[in-house]
């Protein structure tokens, strides 16, 4: 009797858990599926989502799209950083003063460190492969290495805007790559450069601002 009252109890917790993970599941289903019709509503009513008709606006757009390269937009993406961040860490009221100070340093540091080392290897790079993607009539008789100016051109024709994204998207790929090792020999280093310059590392207060936020 004891034993078929233990097997009832499991059976039945069994029975429970397996009926409650069913209607989660059925709960979550329902919910992934009316997110997705939104979505495909949305999508799909193009009369309801704005767009943009204004010539001078659609033309801004499209030359933003095809001057602007990775090397630009990782300084807007610098500039915008620079006017967030610190005020972010200046606001966070729950460490003392010296390491919010600490803190804010820190953070314009390694903004800065970022957009520059971003920007300059992206720019030599983008410049480095436009050196390796010269048009016939470019090439001058008297250039150096004159065999390895055209050994990045497109074997296919195209217009001058897309041979322009062709170097930009190139020269981006090549920067990504250098950046894994320029991370940790530049950027690192530049930032603890910048961080003392500006915190002032000869400020005992700060001193322990600077070992309260290594500390956390």
């Amino acid at each position: 009797m004891i034993i078929f009252t233990y097997l009832g109890r499991n059976m039945a917790s069994v029975n429970f858990n397996s009926i409650s993970n069913f209607s989660f599941s059925r709960a979550y289903e329902r919910i992934g599926r009316k997110a997705s019709r939104f979505v495909l509503n949305c999508v799909g009513s193009r009369e309801k989502l704005p767009t943009i008709s204004n010539p001078k606006t659609i033309n801004t757009i499209d030359w933003i799209g095809k001057k602007l390269s990775s090397a630009e937009n990782r300084l807007i993406l610098g500039a915008s950083a620079l006017l967030s961040q610190p005020f972010i860490d200046a606001s966070n009221k729950d460490v003392d003063k010296e390491t919010r100070r600490y803190s804010i340093c820190r953070t314009i540091a390694k903004i800065i460190a970022g957009t520059v080392t971003g920007y300059s290897i992206r720019k030599l790079c983008i410049k480095s492969i436009d050196a390796f993607t010269k048009l016939p009539s470019e090439v001058k008789p008297d250039a150096k290495f004159k065999n390895l100016r055209q050994f990045l051109l497109p074997t296919i024709k195209c217009t001058a805007d897309e041979l322009s994204q062709y170097k930009n998207a190139l020269g981006t790929l090549l920067a990504l790559g250098v950046m894994v090792f320029t991370n940790f020999l530049i950027d690192a280093p530049l930032t603890k450069y910048l961080t003392n310059l500006f915190a002032g590392s000869s400020d005992p207060k700060l001193k322990k601002g600077v070992e309260n936020a290594k500390s956390n």
